[in-house]
């Protein structure tokens, strides 16, 4: 005889008992999903449709879970933001609330003022800025020049200290036409700094920086070097600069058009030529006293 046949299935069991049967997590078949709607931030004035009550308005406040719409009657409705909950130009959408804006921080120029959008250059004062050498003045305007026009400030050119007697006494200072002057390496003791004593008063300032050129007051990390070289004395300082750090040394102008272009701002200079500017700007743009 043959052995009965088993009609019972392979046993489901495991070794600690019966096995679970694994389903997917969802049974929905593909072609019934949802796809997901677009999100659409609800920014003020975005017309938009409650499908559930047909409801049509422009958004007018958006707060935490809700949306309120106006319609064109002036009614207004409050909505929850639900996912797909709304029409926008005939498509489903979900909308969500709007990033916060930045805050808006003033424009500010080159020297750190606050820009004033707009504005145009101030008529001339009579008082006036004589800047020695042309790459100081250059620089000056570069970082101030928006601040200057904005005030009405001109800025001379000063070919050097020596001339600055005569330009004094033709100039004539007074309450309401002072003079400043930005001299280089100005050093007690020496013949500049006489010079800048004898025609200092009261409406007349001069002022200087403590740097051989004007090329070391642009910070070092502003043109990509760990310092200003030292140059023995007797020496052209800007040529043996060029030479010192491999620069050519044949064109200091160009060189020195390079080293301007690395200014972006205020915080690409020395403190102290910060200082005497400043200080001279003020010192021009200072009322009359009556």
């Amino acid at each position: 005889m043959r052995p009965p046949v088993s009609r019972h299935r392979p046993s489901s069991e495991g070794p600690s008992g019966p096995r679970p049967r694994a389903y997917a997590a969802d049974l929905t078949p593909p072609w019934k999903k949802q796809r997901p709607a677009p999100e659409v931030p609800a920014d003020p004035g975005l017309v938009v449709e409650e499908p559930g009550t047909g409801f049509c308005g422009a958004v007018i406040r958006c707060e935490a879970g809700t949306v309120t719409l106006e319609d064109r009657f002036g009614k207004h409705r409050v909505f929850p933001l639900e996912p797909r909950g709304f029409l926008l130009e005939g498509q489903v959408v979900t909308l969500v609330r709007p990033a916060p804006a930045a805050p808006v921080r003033p424009a500010r120029t080159a020297s750190g003022s606050v820009a004033v959008p707009g504005a145009r250059a101030r008529v001339a004062r009579a008082g006036r800025i004589y800047v020695e050498g042309r790459h100081d003045a250059e620089l000056v305007e570069k970082v101030w020049g928006d601040d200057l026009r904005v005030e009405g400030v001109v800025v001379e050119y000063l070919e050097g200290v020596d001339d600055l007697p005569s330009i004094v006494a033709e100039f004539a200072p007074g309450p309401d036409a002072r003079l400043g002057v930005l001299v280089d390496h100005l050093v007690p003791g020496t013949k500049e700094w006489r010079i800048a004593q004898s025609v200092t008063g009261e409406h007349a300032l001069v002022v200087g920086h403590p740097y051989i050129d004007i090329w070391e007051a642009v910070k070092p990390s502003a043109v990509g070097i760990a310092a200003w070289p030292r140059v023995p004395h007797g020496q052209d300082w800007k040529t043996g600069v060029c030479r010192a750090l491999g620069w050519p040394s044949e064109n200091t102008g160009a060189v020195w058009q390079a080293v301007l272009k690395r200014v972006e701002s205020y915080k690409d200079l020395e403190p102290e030529l910060l200082r005497a500017v400043e200080e001279l700007i003020d010192f021009v743009t200072a009322p009359a006293e009556t």
